[in-house]
């Protein structure tokens, strides 16, 4: 970490680490500010995205699904925020085995797992007690939640940091930083600072925008990092909170974070560095802005998805194939099990159900075992699962890179 990266008010809050790494310092982040700061340059950014949260709060209010677009988007955010990590699984993965409860997957599919697990817990509660359910208790809860399947790591799930971390170089090499958080014994009070400020009790909630304050809340914490790893996924799972407790619809940004890695952490570093939030800002209200594009093209795609699949063959009306189609978007991944219960059918009815599918070509079986078989709607996954920005592409349509047959010579 340079010094001379470091604005004056920053350096001022140098505070040398304990040994063996006494030759260097930690920065002790000032507390968040309450009052306004200069959102200039973002104002157009944020202008976006309040339209686009309107956007889909209007749509969410009109809607009786819950799930928006599709109970998987949060899946998807706990890929993307466990990806960025490095925890690498893939959707597919993490849908089969919620679908079997398989505890014998592998290590980073459990911890998919249990990122999404967390957002299913922790946003109702969020939405439920609003800002007051912020609390140094619950960000130990939400970080033993996303670590307790790690094999790597070494404190316990929940805890907060006895040891000196820092954050580039590698992990290895401090002298190779490019920021180093504070002194062990001064994260407890530094956390207590991001939980105030995210209680929103404070001058913040008259001098800021929400989306300001989502920006200045995730920067703090992370520049605490509290805990030996695992910080940057608990985070994020911060942001989807905040917007339940102030009454939105929870996005989830990771899935966009990850596609624009470097200028997330370039923001991330300036407002660290140099009490710049203006970048953060702007990047927080782009994502936001994106995310509900992506969800509004997932949800069009999806819908359109369904029509063709309406049209493949003729399901008896109230069918327990024609239902099932109703559920497909949210459960792309689906046991015979897991069908039963949706649609309160008995098991013969389900199975002649997705007989009738895969005779469709909407269900194709993954495992090829003779009992406790998977299925999956793979169109939907393809459109659910596509990289960020990508358009959506559905049965018939061509590739992105196909070109059509032009003219033929003579």
């Amino acid at each position: 970490m340079k010094r001379s990266d470091l604005s004056h008010t920053i350096r001022e809050t140098l505070k040398r680490f304990p040994h063996p790494y006494d030759a260097h310092y930690g920065i002790v982040p000032p507390p968040p500010p309450e009052e306004g700061v200069s959102v200039a340059q973002a104002l157009k950014a944020l202008e976006r995205a309040q339209a686009a949260f309107g956007k889909i709060d209007a749509i969410a209010a009109q809607m009786k699904d819950p799930y928006i677009v599709s109970r998987v988007v949060p899946r998807r955010e706990a890929v993307s925020s466990s990806s960025i990590e490095g925890t690498q699984s893939t959707l597919d993965e993490l849908l089969s085995v919620e679908e079997t409860g398989d505890d014998g997957s592998k290590d980073a599919a459990r911890q998919v797992r249990n990122y999404a697990v967390a957002l299913d817990d922790f946003i109702p509660l969020a939405a439920e007690k609003q800002y007051g359910v912020f609390t140094v208790d619950l960000l130990k809860n939400l970080h033993r939640a996303v670590m307790k399947d790690d094999p790597d790591y070494e404190d316990v799930p929940g805890e907060l940091r006895t040891r000196v971390v820092w954050i580039g170089g590698g992990g290895r090499d401090i002298a190779y930083s490019s920021l180093n958080p504070p002194p062990p014994d001064d994260v407890p009070a530094c956390l207590d600072q991001t939980v105030d400020y995210l209680r929103n009790e404070g001058m913040q909630q008259m001098t800021q925008g929400f989306i300001t304050r989502m920006a200045i809340a995730h920067t703090h914490f992370e520049a605490i990092h509290p805990f030996r790893d695992g910080n940057g996924r608990v985070g994020r799972l911060l942001l989807p909170l905040m917007m339940a407790a102030e009454n939105h619809v929870p996005l989830y940004l990771s899935p966009y974070i990850e596609s624009q890695k470097g200028g997330y952490y370039a923001s991330l570093k300036d407002a660290q560095q140099r009490l710049d939030w203006q970048p953060i800002v702007a990047f927080m209200a782009d994502a936001v802005t994106g995310t509900v594009d992506e969800l509004v093209r997932t949800r069009d795609a999806l819908s359109d998805l369904s029509e063709l699949w309406r049209e493949r063959r003729k399901f008896r009306k109230g069918s327990a194939a024609a239902r099932a189609l109703d559920e497909l978007p949210h459960y792309p991944v689906v046991t015979a099990k897991r069908l039963g219960e949706l649609l309160d059918i008995s098991p013969p009815q389900a199975h002649q159900a997705i007989a009738q599918l895969e005779e469709a070509g909407i269900l194709e079986e993954r495992t090829g075992y003779a009992r406790n078989r998977v299925y999956a709607a793979a169109e939907a996954l393809r459109v659910i699962n596509r990289p960020f920005g990508e358009e959506p592409i559905l049965p018939g349509e061509p590739e992105p890179d196909e070109v059509p047959d032009g003219p033929k010579g003579p």
